[in-house]
């Protein structure tokens, strides 16, 4: 009897499994595991957030194992919820202030009740997808409110530090200190300096076992120190009291009257949502800097921060635990110990339970004078000279100013609000403060606009335009960063009035540029492969000032190039394709910058940003789709190009190809090293390699180009001296200068002309000689054979801007001229 085995009918219905062209095999799900840098970060930040969270608990005046289960709570909910994979979440300094005052209006159990409904405001603005909007806040406003709880943190402090108890108030904190002072306890005072001097110089101690110990976290340093030293002693202290976990309160209904409770609510989610959000920007950043992180990481999705930040105070709230906020430190500290997933955050919120449940008999004997000694540093810290040198330097000290002094005698919500206030005044007097001014020399009037171009100038830039005689020259100039409609069409009525009455008219910028007409008014002599330090976009002609709200101050290359990157790439008859060089005949004046670099005096970095932006704004509209479609399908390009890694070769631009058409290589001397020799690069092997067997490419194209510096390094090299890294990788092409020097082998030449001089003889010659590299390649050899690769021979004279092609024919070493080069049907 024969067994029938059930075939398992085809589902025309059920949808095909996509797999990406040249994508890996997808993996099997694999368990959960946790990598060894996360554990090692989880076990560093745990050390910084065990001393830390006892001590903002003591200072809000909190039974303090609520601090633990914030600590707890944040590395659990926070670190598996939130937006930010490597941001660690707790009990934040910057909370002390509001805490300590909910604490004493409206008692322990009614505070928690305000955390879990902060909390659950928390959550309505991230499902609202809002988190963006409060990152409009001022800067000044936020490093103020922190600078003013900061202060309040530290007069407080100072008086556990002395040995006595803190008032409810800053003002009666300072009006008690002469008291206190005269009233010393030696024992708080000796332990709080111990823990202050072991924090300061911890992180400083000198040489490579300096190093070892600063792995060690300078705040368990300093609490351990003193903790040791007090014990040893037999020093009478006051010390950390863990009531019976069983005794614990939890959150209990809301008592008090509801618009102060509305306000209560509101404020902690305020503090805790800005605080969480900048955290989250800032270590963003502080990925950035870490290399192959951020492929691993993702940049923070903020609303989904918001939405794990409100579950976390939920949860703490519920459980009797302190407010839960994104915390710098800490954050900062995961990032720096290597930590590569939200594991390392999670796994400290673990560390911190077993240490609440274990570790109390250590913890009770640690002093409260040196907690307190420990959170009135990271009070002081709060107030960073480096905020307030740059509030200066953008001229918003009075926000910051005004709100730190309002957190400080006024309240957290109040001091705010008092910032906000400030900075929408300064705003608006910044907005309204245009300086016109007028003056003439030999015969022509300037124009001097300095400030915001709105509306409410007008009328007086109006007043000093028709001043002016009717056929003068004139000059404007617009030293501004906004002009808006009602502006610009009062400045474009008066030119065309001021032209046709026989005038000339300049509009210019801060730095002496003439601006750049609307889209479409004149040619703009900038492409979008024009270098950055030529992009001055100067226009044909300048009857028209640039259209409402751009950037007239002229400096801002980005701007001007968005107008050439929506042109099209091939000039009219006539039109001048080519840029400027600085310095050469009709060059622009600001060719180079006051310092004489090119480009402005703005670095590269900013060319970069710039560069970007300009392909954001404009190109990347265009080509969004193709990309999309590439992304989908993979990349499958034809041609496999080999070039010099010298800036003047755009390839794209060169060979009019575009995205996924063109797998590129490029090295210094466009060099293919032989395959196996001693001190080769398998970096140029393993891309052959992958173009001929993986992507399958139909043809690879060595590309020489005019004025090679690798070249002329190969003809002046002289013999013996240090092998530097640049003269062993040109060792591969010292075959290319053997050739050239061959009698008994025909020199490579161009059509129509000799070779210019030794150094372009030599850039031929190594293109043929590289071709000849190529086919010992056991892949490249291997499809020339199956007649499925062909190898082509290019030269580009930058120059001319004229490119050649190697000749046809077994043995040729002839570059023709492009266009006669008709079919490239047989390899060269």
């Amino acid at each position: 009897m024969s067994a029938c085995v059930p075939t398992r009918a085809a589902d025309s219905t059920r949808p095909e499994r996509i797999r990406q062209p040249h994508s890996p095999p997808p993996t099997p799900p694999r368990r959960f595991r946790i990598a060894g840098a996360d554990l090692s970060a989880s076990i560093a930040v745990f050390l910084i957030a065990l001393p830390l969270s006892l001590g903002i608990a003591l200072a809000t005046g909190a039974p303090l194992q609520s601090g633990l289960v914030a600590a707890a709570v944040g590395g659990l909910v926070a670190g598996r919820l939130g937006g930010s994979s490597l941001q660690v979440s707790g009990p934040a300094a910057g909370l002390t202030v509001v805490t300590a005052e909910l604490i004493h209006l409206y008692g322990w159990r009614t505070t928690c009740a305000i955390t879990v409904l902060a909390g659950i405001a928390q959550l309505g603005l991230g499902y609202l997808r809002v988190a963006r909007t409060a990152l409009a806040v001022s800067p000044a406003i936020v490093h103020g409110m922190l600078a003013g709880i900061g202060v309040t943190i530290a007069v407080a402090q100072l008086h556990i530090v002395l040995g006595g108890t803190p008032q409810s108030s800053v003002l009666d904190n300072i009006r008690g200190l002469p008291q206190q002072l005269a009233n010393v306890h030696p024992a708080a005072v000796s332990m709080s300096a111990l823990t202050l001097v072991l924090l300061l110089a911890w992180p400083r101690i000198p040489g490579r076992g300096g190093r070892l110990l600063r792995k060690v976290p300078a705040a368990l340093v300093a609490v351990a120190g003193a903790t040791a030293t007090a014990s040893l002693a037999g020093l009478t202290l006051p010390k950390v009291e863990l009531p019976s976990w069983s005794s614990h309160a939890l959150a209990g209904l809301p008592e008090g009257p509801v618009l102060g409770l509305v306000a209560a609510v509101l404020t902690v989610t305020l503090v805790c949502s800005v605080q969480s959000l900048l955290g989250a920007v800032a270590v963003d950043k502080m990925v950035t800097g870490r290399p192959g992180l951020r492929t691993r990481v993702g940049r923070a999705d903020l609303d989904r921060e918001l939405l794990g930040q409100g579950a976390a105070n939920i949860a703490s709230g519920a459980l009797g635990g302190l407010p839960v906020a994104g915390v710098a430190v800490r954050s900062s500290a995961n990032v720096q110990a290597g930590a590569v997933s939200r594991n390392s955050t999670m796994l400290h919120g673990v560390f911190v339970v077993v240490a609440a449940l274990l570790m109390v008999p250590i913890l009770e004997l640690i002093p409260l004078a040196s907690l307190a000694a420990l959170v009135m540093a990271v009070g002081i810290q709060m107030v960073s000279l480096h905020h307030i040198r740059t509030v200066t330097r953008h001229r918003e000290v009075l926000v910051y100013a005004v709100t730190t002094l309002g957190v400080v005698f006024v309240g957290v919500l109040e001091g705010v609000a008092l910032g906000v206030s400030v900075a929408v005044g300064v705003a608006l007097h910044r907005l309204t403060r245009t300086r016109i001014t007028h003056d003439e020399k030999e015969g022509v009037h300037y124009v001097h606009v300095r400030g915001q171009l709105t509306f409410l100038a007008v009328p007086r830039l109006s007043r000093i335009l028709h001043q002016l005689p009717q056929d003068a020259a004139t000059v404007v100039e617009l030293d501004g960063s906004f002009m808006d409609h009602a502006a610009y069409e009062a400045l474009q009525d008066w030119q065309s009035s001021h032209c046709a009455q026989g005038g000339t008219v300049e509009l210019t910028g801060r730095t002496g540029t003439r601006i750049a007409e609307p889209a479409g008014s004149a040619h703009c002599r900038c492409r979008p492969w024009t270098p950055w330090r030529n992009h001055n976009c100067e226009p044909t002609t300048s009857s028209h000032p640039a259209p409402a709200g751009s950037r007239p101050g002229g400096s801002d290359r980005s701007d001007r190039l968005g107008e050439a990157g929506g042109s099209d790439a091939h000039d009219a008859p006539g039109a001048s394709a080519a840029p400027h060089r600085p310095g050469a005949p009709g060059a622009p004046a600001d060719a180079t910058g006051p310092s004489g670099v090119s480009g402005g005096s703005s670095g590269s970095g900013h060319q970069l940003a710039r560069g970007i932006s300009a392909f954001q704004r404009n190109t990347a509209p265009l080509v969004r789709g193709e990309l999309a479609r590439l992304a989908r399908e993979g990349q499958r390009p034809s041609q496999l190009f080999l070039t010099c890694a010298d800036s003047r070769l755009v390839t794209s631009m060169i060979t009019s190809s575009g995205p996924g058409d063109l797998f590129v290589v490029r090295n210094v001397g466009n060099l293919v090293p032989l395959p196996g020799e001693e001190g080769g690069d398998d970096s140029v092997s393993a891309a052959i390699e992958y173009a001929v067997d993986v992507l399958k490419v139909r043809s690879i194209t060595v590309c020489g180009h005019s004025g090679c510096g690798a070249m002329q390094a190969l003809l002046s090299a002289e013999p013996g001296g240090a092998m530097t890294p640049l003269k062993r990788w040109l060792r591969h092409g010292l075959p290319s200068l053997e050739r050239m020097a061959a009698k008994e082998r025909p020199w490579a030449r161009l059509a129509g002309r000799a070779p210019a001089d030794a150094v372009e003889q030599l850039c031929l010659t190594n293109v043929v000689q590289q071709l000849e590299h190529l086919r010992a390649h056991e892949s490249v050899a291997r499809a020339l054979r199956e007649d499925a690769l062909e190898l082509h021979g290019m030269y580009f004279h930058v120059g001319e801007a004229q490119a050649y092609l190697l000749a046809d024919g077994e043995g040729s070493e002839l570059f023709e001229h492009v266009s006669a080069a008709e079919d490239l049907r047989h390899p060269a």
